[in-house]
């Protein structure tokens, strides 16, 4: 089973995009929008400290008649934020995105982040694997290995 570091190098992502938690939600959303992705890593002293996604948005402020333009990211942010590390399986992001219903885990080294994945990108994996698999074991069968 690949690492999230592996998945990390397959997305050939050159940056991270985050928000400051004290940006307003209308700046968060214009930079999710502007790069096509539905969450930001927030952040606060170069530290990761919350998510906030289009999601966030939708429930928390649009249901709720708040404001995006006075709302502040760290009123909406999913917070404490669960991280993982580079060297974590697949397998055990999926617990993690399964046990705590999220969608988006920073990845984070020596305290900085160095990407994000997706539940998405642990699903494809998870698939990829499989289809292997079963081709292994296709040609094991028809005795072709």
């Amino acid at each position: 089973m690949k690492t999230v570091a592996q998945i990390i190098q397959t997305k050939q992502i050159q940056q991270v995009h985050t928000i400051e938690a004290d940006a307003t939600v209308l700046t968060a959303l214009r930079v999710m929008a502007e790069h096509n992705i539905g969450a930001l890593p927030v952040t606060e002293e170069g530290k990761v400290i919350g998510v906030i996604s289009e999601r966030d948005y939708a429930r928390k402020c649009v249901l709720q008649g708040r404001s995006s333009i006075g709302t502040m990211v760290r009123e909406l942010m999913n917070s404490p934020v669960t991280t993982v590390s580079p060297k974590q399986s697949v397998s055990e992001c999926l617990s993690l995105i399964t046990d705590r219903h999220l969608r988006h885990l920073p990845v984070v080294e020596d305290d900085q982040l160095v990407g994000l994945v997706s539940i998405g990108d642990l699903v494809k994996e998870t698939i990829a694997e499989q289809e292997e698999l079963i081709q292994q074991l296709e040609q094991y069968i028809r005795g072709e290995v």
